[in-house]
């Protein structure tokens, strides 16, 4: 996990190309396969280029790997201009061909001739970044509601406990659909992803909340709650240093 959140933070340097820079000549191209030491014995990293030919029953073009065409490879090399953190603004790459405009498809192009590796990499933040929020809002909203439920008891442990049994007797799919529904069509896929992450982030707190409100129970006739009682610790010190922990 650590090291899908590495390729996150550092996902323009690692990627070869922009995730929607197109190449209408490398439409579905292959994998191109990493090479070391070439026949002469000489050591050096590059990848072969392609040759393409139309299928005359098929009419389209077909790709195959020309193994006289040599493309070599570098560290640190030159590519699209970026912004290091959204801070430092750069052009540098981990790796990448040499000559600027050779093709590197390291995982193949898609059908719009678009790089799979760089797609799959600059994606990789927005998998992890939008993940991550959710399943932080959903355990602030949990350990919130959960510890004041099972901490003071009485009717706001009632209204709390009502509303979870409302949340989790919605049923997921007809609510999933009724999400999809209800964002506008105006807003980019990105934004769609971001908000229904969210909304569902809102509902999916209860079983911890559960969870968070028996243990309260049980610790608040604790001795050590009543010490802190005692010695005029406020109710929000109770729960969030002596209980929470």
């Amino acid at each position: 996990v650590i090291l899908i959140y590495i390729v996150a933070l550092f996902a323009e340097f690692l990627s070869l190309s922009l995730p929607d820079e197109t190449n209408s000549k490398f439409l579905y191209a292959p994998p191109q396969r990493l090479h070391l030491i070439d026949e002469q014995g000489k050591i050096g990293l590059y990848v072969n280029g392609y040759t393409s030919k139309v299928d005359p029953v098929a009419l389209r073009r077909m790709f195959v790997i020309d193994t006289n065409t040599k493309i070599p490879l570098g560290f640190f090399v030159k590519g699209y201009s970026y912004k290091l953190f959204g801070l430092i603004p750069t052009a540098r790459h981990l790796f990448g061909a040499k000559e600027k405009g050779q093709p590197v498809y390291l995982l193949g192009a898609d059908r719009l001739g678009r790089d799979v590796l760089s797609r799959l990499i600059l994606g990789t933040r927005v998998s992890m970044s939008i993940g991550l929020i959710g399943v932080l809002l959903s355990l602030v909203l949990g350990i919130l509601l959960g510890g004041i439920s099972g901490y003071y008891g009485g009717a706001v442990d009632e209204w709390i406990q009502r509303l979870i049994e409302f949340l989790r007797s919605v049923p997921s799919i007809p609510l999933w659909m009724g999400l999809a529904a209800a964002l506008p069509l105006s807003w980019p896929p990105l934004r769609v992803y971001f908000g229904i992450t969210m909304i569902l982030s809102l509902i999916g707190w209860t079983g911890l909340a559960r969870v968070v409100r028996g243990r309260f129970l049980s610790l608040r006739e604790e001795d050590f709650i009543m010490a802190a009682r005692l010695d005029g610790q406020g109710e929000m010190g109770i729960i969030f240093l002596q209980m929470l922990p």
